[in-house]
C-alpha cells in the first residue's frame, strides 16, 4: 500500500509545483507589463509561446527540486539560502548584463528595475514553497563533520583569484568564438562587418571598454557567492554537486531564450547568446565546486592523484 502510494504522492507534488511555478512566473512577468516593447517587433522563438512556457517551467522545476532533495539542510535555512542563490543566478546576474549591454539599445530606464523585480516571485515564493512541498520543511541537524568550504584563508584567496580569472577567460573566449562569430549579433551591438581577429578584438576592448572586464570579475565573485550555500549544503558526491551547480548557473537563465523576446528581437542573436552563455556558465559552475568543495593539500590532491599514486613525489603545498 505504501509502496504504491509513494509514486502517486510524488506525482501529485510534482504537478502542484509545476502549476505553482507557472503561476509565480506569470506573476513576475506582470512586473514588466505595459513597459516592455511590443512582442510583435520580435522574430519568433524556437517554439510557440505556450510550449516554451511549459518547457521553462519544467527546466526550472527539475533544477530546483534536485537542489532541494540533495541538500543536507531543511527548513528556513534551506529555503532562504536556495532562494537567494536562485535569484542571484537566474535573475540578478543575467540582468546586470542586460543593464550593461541593452540599456542603450532596447531597455529603457522605466523597464530596467522591473526586470530585477520580475524574478522575485519564483525565487522568494516558489522556492520556499517547493522546500515545504518536497518534505524538507524541518531543519536538519548536522551530525557529521562537513569539510565543504573549510580551508585556510590563503587557499581561499588564491582559489577566488583563480576563479575570477577563469571566469574572465571563459566569458571572453565563449563570447568571441561563439556569439561574436554571428554577423547579426555584431550588427545588433553596433559593430557590423567582419569580426576582428581575437587578440586585436581583445586589445580594442581593453583600450575602449576596460570597465567590461572589471564588471566580469565582480560577476565572477557573485557567481561564486551564489554557489557557496549549495556546496556547503550538499549531501551528494562533489561531482553531482558540480553538475547541479553548473545546471543552476546555465539552464534556467538560458532556457528563456527559446521564446520571442522584444529586448533581443533577432532570433539568431538569442540562439548565439544561449549557446555561448549556457556553455560558459555551466563549465564555470563545475569549476567552482571542484576548487571549493574542500581544502586541497597539494597540486596532486587538487588533481585527484591519490597518495598511493605519488609515493615517490614530495607533496607541494598550494
Amino acid at each position: 500500500m505504501n509502496a504504491a502510494a509513494s509514486p502517486f504522492k510524488w506525482t501529485l507534488r510534482f504537478i502542484l509545483l509545476y502549476v505553482l511555478f507557472l503561476v509565480f512566473f506569470v506573476m513576475g512577468a506582470m512586473a514588466v507589463a505595459g513597459v516592455i516593447p511590443d512582442a510583435a517587433s520580435s522574430e519568433p522563438g524556437l517554439v510557440p509561446a505556450a510550449a516554451g512556457l511549459l518547457i521553462i517551467a519544467l527546466v526550472n522545476l527539475v533544477v530546483v527540486a534536485a537542489l532541494i532533495l540533495t541538500s543536507r539542510w531543511g527548513g528556513w535555512k534551506l529555503a532562504v539560502s536556495l532562494a537567494l542563490a536562485y535569484y542571484g543566478a537566474v535573475t540578478f546576474l543575467p540582468q546586470i548584463e542586460t543593464w550593461y549591454f541593452l540599456s542603450s539599445l532596447t531597455v529603457g530606464p522605466e523597464l530596467l528595475p522591473r526586470l530585477f523585480l520580475m524574478g522575485m516571485p519564483t525565487a522568494f515564493l516558489f522556492v520556499p514553497l517547493a522546500v515545504w512541498i518536497l518534505g524538507k520543511r524541518r531543519a536538519i541537524a548536522e551530525t557529521s563533520p562537513n569539510p565543504a568550504l573549510v580551508m585556510p584563508m590563503q587557499q581561499w584567496l588564491w582559489k577566488l583569484t583563480a576563479l575570477a580569472m577563469a571566469y574572465l577567460v571563459l566569458y571572453w573566449t565563449a563570447g568571441y568564438f561563439i556569439a561574436w562569430q554571428n554577423p547579426q549579433l555584431r550588427a545588433f551591438y553596433g559593430q557590423p562587418g567582419e569580426a576582428l581577429p581575437f587578440f586585436r578584438q581583445t586589445a580594442n576592448a581593453l583600450r575602449h571598454d576596460p570597465m567590461l572586464f572589471a564588471l566580469q570579475i565582480l560577476r565572477a565573485l557573485l557567481w561564486v557567492l551564489c554557489a557557496l550555500p549549495l556546496i556547503r549544503g550538499s549531501r551528494v558526491d562533489p561531482w553531482w554537486t558540480a553538475l547541479l551547480v553548473g545546471l543552476l548557473f546555465s539552464a534556467p537563465q538560458n532556457v528563456a531564450q527559446i521564446l520571442a523576446n522584444p529586448l533581443m528581437p533577432v532570433a539568431s542573436v538569442r540562439l548565439s547568446h544561449m549557446i555561448e552563455t549556457a556553455s560558459s556558465t555551466f563549465l564555470f559552475g563545475t569549476l567552482v565546486v571542484w576548487l571549493l568543495h574542500r581544502t586541497h593539500d597539494s597540486f596532486g590532491d587538487l588533481m585527484g592523484i591519490h597518495a598511493d599514486d605519488k609515493r615517490s613525489q614530495p607533496a607541494r603545498p598550494i
